[in-house]
């Protein structure tokens, strides 16, 4: 079974390859070394679109794709929203675990990591947080919003950044969507706010 420190390494890699300037932060505040802390696995709806995933032959680093469809009955799996918030239909296509951060496996201070999953036909509206983002889609192409800004196709292999409190939404249309991302912050902790209009 694929381990955290594996998959940490991966993701660290797979970003030192993408050579994109406003990933130099987060490069520098990757941590030197991780504590390892208990985690209890839990599963959520979506990860019923993992057979999907892992057979998408346009995948973007298809290694590190593998690897969390293998590790993902062990991790953690979680959700921001409830269904006051966003109705069952979202949370039954709509989840993240965190591999390296406040609440995953590896702790660490000021940068968090993992994976976003959403079901096709999926809408993850407006919303905001303090932490400095990026997003790399890693399987299905999404459409991702930023701002005011018109939607935009982001393929496979495609990073997005989006700056503290920048507003910004996606939206799956007939593949499910696996994303890396990573936070970078003071504040680990925090939870993405939903905007009003939402």
């Amino acid at each position: 079974m694929t381990t955290a420190p594996t998959i940490a390494a991966r993701i660290k890699q797979l970003l030192e390859t993408l050579q994109q300037p406003f990933l130099a932060p987060f490069l520098a505040d990757w941590p030197p070394g991780c504590v390892h802390r208990p985690v209890t696995s839990r599963a959520l709806p979506v990860l019923r679109w993992l057979p999907n995933i892992t057979g998408d032959t346009a995948a973007f680093a298809d290694d590190l794709v593998a690897a969390v469809s293998r590790a993902a009955p062990l991790l953690e799996w979680r959700q921001t929203y409830t269904a006051r918030d966003l109705g069952a239909s979202f949370l039954d296509n709509y989840g993240w675990s965190e591999i390296v951060g406040g609440k995953g496996p590896l702790a660490s201070e000021r940068l968090a990591c993992g994976f976003l999953m959403l079901g096709p036909s999926t809408h993850y509206p407006r919303h905001r947080h303090e932490a400095e983002e990026i997003y790399v889609p890693l399987s299905g192409t999404a459409e991702w919003q930023q701002g005011d800004s018109q939607w935009r196709e982001r393929p496979p292999g495609t990073p997005i950044h989006h700056a503290r409190n920048e507003p910004h939404a996606m939206r799956t249309v007939h593949s499910p969507l696996l994303a890396l991302y990573v936070w970078r912050s003071a504040n680990l902790l925090q939870s993405a706010r939903l905007d009003a209009s939402a």
